[in-house]
């Protein structure tokens, strides 16, 4: 059986980064960024130790593009150059985001257009040009879309009030596309409470302690139980149309 190709997208380092580890023993994966080409490279290094669970892992096993993905042109050219190089695609995380941090409940702050405008490229029309991008690929191996959302687009809280509206468009994007690529392809998101990434760092510690404290568990989740149920997602042959909320239960 030929092994399966997964492209990420922001992939360089935090959660895809991490999502590229949990899938590398099982699958050809496609690493993309946007600037830092030594921290990605980094990564292919570092994903190319891990052994493969294929007896004879197809080559190249990983792979890196360069990709400005608020560009559609050139998500358009992502997808192509993955199936040049790979021939196939099977799994697309589509993880790129956007946001200024801003006072949400300060109504003055939340009016900016230029957050308004960047945050609906990145956290909705990105995802969608590239679940068009990639369905016909993908509906040749009844493959398998996952983008990353947030819990405040479940729950009015984060870092901006442009960032909360966009990414509950992304998760209702999401339930969309699984309703149009049905029955071929699989489309679901994760909402992810704060991370402490190296974005999620630049909160003050007073506001990741509060967001700590507003979790049932009293703990942040990690980017790895993030990536890994992005795997479980991946490998769900019966999920679609699922918004997942991995954040400690603090949006219930």
């Amino acid at each position: 059986m030929a092994q399966k190709v997964a492209l990420i997208t922001a992939s360089s380092a935090g959660l895809g980064a991490q999502v590229a580890r949990v899938l590398a023993p099982d699958f050809r994966v496609v690493v993309n960024y946007s600037s830092n080409a030594s921290r990605a490279q980094e990564l292919v290094d570092e994903l190319s130790k891990i052994p493969s669970t294929h007896s004879s892992p197809t080559n190249p096993r990983f792979h890196l593009l360069q990709a400005d993905v608020s560009s559609k042109p050139a998500v358009e050219k992502l997808v192509k150059d993955t199936l040049k190089t790979m021939g196939r695609l099977d799994v697309v995380v589509s993880n790129a985001g956007w946001t200024r941090v801003s006072n949400f409940m300060n109504i003055d702050e939340g009016v900016n257009e230029e957050d308004w405008d960047k945050c609906f490229v990145m956290n909705v029309k990105t995802h969608l040009w590239l679940a068009y991008a990639a369905k016909d690929a993908l509906a040749e191996n009844e493959g398998t879309f996952v983008s990353t959302a947030s819990v405040a687009g479940v729950k009015p809280s984060g870092s901006s009030l442009p960032y909360a509206v966009t990414k509950a468009a992304q998760i209702h994007l999401a339930k969309g596309l699984a309703v149009i690529l049905a029955p071929k392809i699989r489309v679901n998101s994760v909402s992810p409470g704060m991370l402490l990434t190296e974005w999620g760092m630049r909160f003050p510690e007073s506001k990741r302690e509060a967001a700590k404290n507003n979790t049932k568990l009293k703990r942040l989740a990690t980017v790895d139980d993030v990536a890994d149920q992005v795997r479980t997602l991946i490998l769900s042959r019966s999920v679609t149309g699922q918004n997942l909320c991995i954040d400690g239960g603090s949006s219930i």
